[in-house]
């Protein structure tokens, strides 16, 4: 499953819509004590095994208007050890019309009973583990009655979805998917919802038949029914865990692909059918990739990738068909500035077909299992396909992520045996830590050994569950090395160094000696090996050592005074150090140490002293043209511009950038510095650039044009908007926050109705601009009506207190405006500001 990690709001409101948490220190506090929530004093053992589900075979149909799935289910049981004389299923808010065990091809009724969660079944007679069985089970799943709460990953946790049933919204797509994570599949089929049972499938879907079907396994029968439908028959003869079956349905286009002679295909909502081998064409690749990489070939019998309307989470890796949500649908524009960011999505839930479908975490305990190496994949990817430095971006922007979860809600065991519910194992622990801790692995044993590790690991459990000793296990068979120590510090234990380091060079003895101290709370000491660079006499001598202890000493030779000595060389520590350097080692840093954080930490010190220092501007300068898009960006955006002398030092480089650099981002940010200076002679070079086919770099054109000529770019907008999105499209509405009257609403509305998720908070944010400066009461209510329905659907206490706090002062702006209107305005204003506060009262109680 995948998160989403987006950086457009920084803001704390966001945390509950993305599952990543963008907070400082000073709101930071810990996470709920045992003594404060009994349920963490809970030993959350894997659950005993009494049965093993070996077949499922569903027959399902559907009942649009009602949200129901009238369905069938046949499945085949043993024992797992023990004699046994029952049977207990999940089966959520169902309707069970009949149990029975299937006898030489005739239904035997038995009895049971059902507690809406569960259905206990008397078998027929005791069974032995050498027996299997068949149970046959009439029913109707009713998902909009099923009590659920979701998490940060998974917002709700209904089972299966009806999406616009009954099309009631315009331009909106009529479909049904399932999410069956953490526990969810037993809303939709009777089965038995632990990670740890591997049953084959076959799975009957009978649906209208101008609407497409994709579910696991290959599609093996079609057939035509008299009364307009289809029934499309799906086939998986591989074992996999329950909560990845899946099923989707609507009215999909299809694009193929293939690897290997296996299919490979995108489905995808017709309008975006020219963008799907945009979006998804590099799968195959990664296929390849992935499957050398491992040396243990893609699985499965297929794979195919499915969008849809309203996900309940960022994407999921149903066996052979992953769900992804609808942000993932973009034109080659949008794409043009999505800077691989989909690719990191498709990346994670393929890897998943691996780590989490082939062998999969035996309890949500062990969750890292599967959600740590999908994050992990996305820097395997990247590093493979967009070079290192990509690589290392991702990682960095992954490791502040965890650090600011961990500041706000308190550190946990990345393998955790005490949670108040499953669902919370799914945060920046399970993710971007895990996956910076298999980084660190990685280093700690090679790369070679790292990667056999691995094989071992997949081919030792495939088809199975497994718990994290057991890739421990693989990891020590392979490297001959005891890594008790590594698992236990970082896989069954929480926290990160913090670590203070200090370098002294003694002339005499021609040595450097190192300092470092370990300043985190509490008593835990940390193991760390590391390597240190001495940079002296033109060359780089590397050091490898081992820090033991609360405060570890490293003398090393060296014949001259170093320019440079850079701990961690291989930047991979997921710490967190506070080094006493000087500017001067930070400048020759930035041209000799090559990695992506040398260069960004250099970068970050030249910045700070750019006013005052001449080399270290130089450097800030030379980071305009830096090799990675990421540091140009990051060097445009910290320049001083109202100093003379950096303006004077960076004005045609950043001119250059805005117009010719091949990287979107770059250009948008150079524009935007441009524009800081609110010069008119610049005003051609923004005219010129709001044609650019970025959305970023048009949008900050727009935005810095509108600076120097609101009238332009109002005209500009209005030429643009058909065909604006992202930055763009906030350009715009920013524009006719300024200028707009009611003629501009419709274009706020569209946005607004078009957009989901995070970018739905976004536009409502700027609808509410709009319509706090018209006065068309008809307008401001439907606007308003719209944005509380929003809300309600996000259900997220900070999300209501952010829109409280916007709607309350517009409501007041318009009864002030009220005061001094014509009778017949005044009465429409005091309409709106009325209702206004009726909303922010409701969303805020």
């Amino acid at each position: 499953m995948f998160k989403p990690l987006k950086h457009t709001l920084k803001s704390v409101l966001l945390a509950g819509l993305t599952g990543i948490f963008y907070y400082t220190p000073a709101a930071a506090q810990q996470a709920p004590s045992q003594q404060e929530d009994p349920a963490l004093k809970i030993y959350r053992a894997t659950a005993t095994k009494v049965h093993d589900l070996t077949h499922t075979k569903l027959d399902v149909r559907f009942d649009y208007a009602k949200r129901y799935l009238f369905g069938k289910a046949w499945l085949t049981l043993k024992p797992h050890f023990y004699t046994t004389d029952s049977l207990t299923l999940d089966a959520k808010a169902m309707d069970i019309k009949q149990v029975a065990i299937v006898k030489a091809g005739k239904n035997v009724p038995l009895k049971f009973s059902y507690d809406s969660l569960q259905l206990h079944i008397a078998l027929d007679k005791p069974y032995q583990r050498t027996e299997s069985f068949v149970i046959y089970i009439d029913y109707v799943a009713r998902p909009e009655e099923v009590k659920s709460e979701g998490s940060s990953a998974i917002t709700d946790a209904k089972g299966l979805y009806f999406i616009n049933p009954d099309s009631a919204v315009a331009n909106k797509p009529v479909q049904i998917w399932t999410q069956g994570e953490t526990e969810s599949s037993s809303a939709w089929f009777p089965t038995i919802d632990r990670t740890y049972q591997k049953t084959t499938e076959e799975i009957s879907i009978t649906v209208d038949k101008k609407y497409a079907t994709l579910s696991n396994g290959k599609l093996v029968n079609q057939k035509n029914n008299p009364d307009g439908t289809r029934t499309d028959n799906w086939k998986m003869d591989l074992p996999h865990s329950p909560y990845l079956f899946m099923m989707a349905v609507g009215d999909f286009a299809i694009i193929k692909d293939q690897w290997k002679g296996k299919e490979v295909n995108y489905y995808v909502e017709k309008a975006y059918a020219p963008y799907a081998k945009a979006i998804f064409g590099n799968t195959p690749e990664m296929m390849t990739f992935y499957s050398k990489l491992l040396g243990y070939d893609y699985p499965w019998v297929k794979y195919s990738q499915v969008v849809v309307r309203d996900y309940v989470s960022g994407a999921m890796e149903n066996t052979t068909a992953t769900i992804h949500g609808d942000f993932l649908q973009k034109t080659d524009r949008e794409l043009l500035d999505n800077n691989n960011y989909n690719e990191a999505v498709v990346a994670h839930e393929l890897f998943h077909h691996w780590f989490g479908d082939l062998v999969t975490a035996e309890s949500w305990s062990n969750l890292t299992l599967n959600e740590s190496f999908a994050d992990y994949s996305e820097y395997l990817w990247m590093a493979y396909k967009y070079g290192k430095d990509a690589a290392d971006d991702h990682a960095y922007k992954a490791m502040q992520s965890y650090e600011k979860f961990a500041q706000y809600s308190g550190d946990r065991d990345l393998v955790r045996f005490h949670y108040h519910d499953k669902e919370d194992m799914f945060d920046a622990i399970s993710y971007q830590k895990g996956g910076r801790i298999l980084h660190m692995l990685r280093n700690v044993v090679g790369d070679s050994a790292f990667f056999k590790s691995l094989n071992l690991y997949l081919k030792t459990n495939a088809f199975k569950s497994a718990e994290a000793q057991q890739l421990r296990l693989a990891f020590e068979e392979v490297s001959g090395q005891d890594l008790n120590w590594f698992f236990n510090q970082w896989y069954y234990g929480q926290g990160y160094p913090v670590l203070d380091i200090k370098s002294t060079f003694n002339e005499a003895n021609k040595t450097v000696t190192v300092t470092v101290e370990q300043q985190q709370g509490g008593n835990k000491i940390f193991q760390l090996p590391v390597a240190i660079d001495i940079y002296a006499g033109g060359k780089k001598v590397r050091h490898q050592v081992t820090i033991y202890d609360k405060t570890s000493t490293f003398t090393l030779p060296c014949a001259t005074k170093p320019d440079l000595v850079n701990f961690d060389g291989d930047k991979v520590l997921l710490a967190e150090r506070k080094e006493h350097r000087d500017i001067n080692s930070y400048i020759f840093q930035y041209a000799h140490a090559p990695e992506y954080l040398d260069r960004r930490e250099a970068i970050e010190a030249c910045l700070k002293e750019q006013s005052t220092t001449p080399a270290a501007l130089k450097v800030v300068v030379a980071a305009l043209k830096d090799k990675f898009y990421g540091l140009r960006a990051m060097a445009i955006s910290g320049l001083k511009l109202s100093d003379p002398v950096v303006k004077e030092a960076s004005f045609a480089t950043l001119q250059e950038l805005a117009k010719k650099d091949d990287n979107s981002t770059v250009r948008a940010a150079a524009l935007g510095q441009l524009g800081s200076l609110k010069d008119p002679a610049l005003a051609p070079v923004f005219e010129a650039a709001v044609k650019d086919r970025s959305y970023a770099a048009a949008g900050a054109a727009l935005e810095s044009l509108s600076v120097l000529n609101l009238d332009k770019a109002y005209t500009l907008a209005k030429q643009m908007e058909a065909d604006s999105k992202g930055a763009l499209s906030n350009a715009i509405t920013t524009v006719y926050a300024q200028k707009g009257n009611e003629s501009d609403v419709a274009f706020f509305a569209k946005t607004f109705n078009e957009t989901s998720g995070q970018d739905k908070l976004e536009a409502a944010i700027q609808y509410l601009s709009i319509l706090s400066i018209v006065d068309n009461t008809d307008q401001v209510l439907q606007g308003v009506e719209d944005i509380k329905k929003m809300a309600l659907m996000f259900n997220n206490k900070m999300v209501n207190n952010y829109l409280v706090n916007m709607l309350q002062p517009i409501a007041k702006n318009k009864e002030e405006k009220a005061a001094l209107a014509t009778p017949d305005k005044k009465t429409a204003l005091l309409k709106q500001s009325e209702f206004m506060k009726k909303v922010a009262s409701e969303l805020k109680n």
